[in-house]
Formats: structure tokens, C-alpha cells, sequence
């Protein structure tokens, strides 16, 4: 797996929050994602309202879809913003994805089950590789590692808030 420009990304993520022009990209991102001109296959905007601020909040994601489900992995870990949303939501939320808007719940996928995940998500979100330290082909042990502090959700319909 290559490393460079690895620095760089940690760097804008530092703290495992967005800076300030990563918060900007990601509202960049998120415009992209629902309504750009060229939707990528595996991005998606996940609407949530703020704990705090009770303000909807847009997060641009890549979705991992393993064995015809959708997923989503906090390449952050479980500090990340939108995963502390989603607790305080119960889980609810709403994707943006392929020109679809939808309500959907978000269930916590246990550890032991979250292998398959990780790997398709280092397939389809190269810019989470940085963070997590490893590629598509890692061994399943790496794997098991991350699988243990990352949350990972898998995508079910569900009643909109």
C-alpha cells in the first residue's frame, strides 16, 4: 500500500476531527455527492440532526455494500461527529444516495461481523485508507483490529424523524 500523501490527509483530520478546510471540503463533498453533476457509485450524504444544535447536519460517506446490503464505517472512530448524532437520534436518519433521498435506521453491526465490511470499505473509500492504516488486502487479522474500535452500521429502512 502506498503512503504517500497519507501525512497530508491525517494532518487535515488532526485530532480525528475535521480542520476547518476539511469542513469546508465536506460541505463540498456533500453538495457533490447528492446533487453533483457526476454521482459516484459508492458516495452517499447521511442527513442527521445535531445532539446539540438539533440542526441537520450532511456528512458525505462511502457506502460498502457487501452481500446486498448497504453499510457505513466511521473511518474516524466513534468520536466522529455524525456517530454521536446518530446515537442521540436512536439511529434514525436519512440517506442521500444515486438521486434517492430515504429514511433509514442505522444498526450497529457487531464486531465479530465486520470484516467483510472493512474490506469492501478500503475498496470503495481510498481517502479512509490514510487513517486507517491499511488497504483492501489486508490480512483478516489487521482487520479484526480495526474491527474492534471502528463502528460500523448496516443500512435498514426505517421511519423518518
Amino acid at each position: 500500500m502506498t503512503t504517500k500523501g497519507y501525512g497530508l490527509k491525517r494532518a487535515l483530520y488532526r485530532g480525528g476531527r475535521p480542520g476547518r478546510l476539511m469542513r469546508w471540503w465536506n460541505r463540498v463533498d456533500a453538495w457533490w455527492f447528492a446533487r453533483g453533476p457526476a454521482r459516484l457509485p459508492q458516495a452517499a450524504v447521511l442527513e442527521v440532526r445535531g445532539r446539540s444544535t438539533g440542526r441537520l447536519r450532511a456528512v458525505p460517506l462511502a457506502v460498502a455494500d457487501v452481500d446486498g446490503r448497504e453499510h457505513l464505517v466511521s473511518m474516524l472512530g466513534p468520536g466522529a461527529g455524525w456517530v454521536r448524532d446518530v446515537a442521540a437520534a436512536g439511529g434514525h436518519a436519512v440517506l442521500r444516495r444515486g438521486g434517492r433521498r430515504r429514511a433509514v435506521v442505522l444498526e450497529p453491526v457487531p464486531a465479530d461481523a465486520r470484516v467483510p465490511v472493512l474490506r469492501r470499505y478500503l475498496a470503495v473509500a481510498p481517502g479512509a485508507r490514510p487513517h486507517l492504516g491499511v488497504g483492501p488486502d489486508a490480512p483478516d487479522a489487521a482487520l479484526r483490529r480495526l474491527a474492534e474500535r471502528l463502528p460500523v452500521y448496516r443500512v435498514v429502512p426505517g421511519a423518518g424523524r
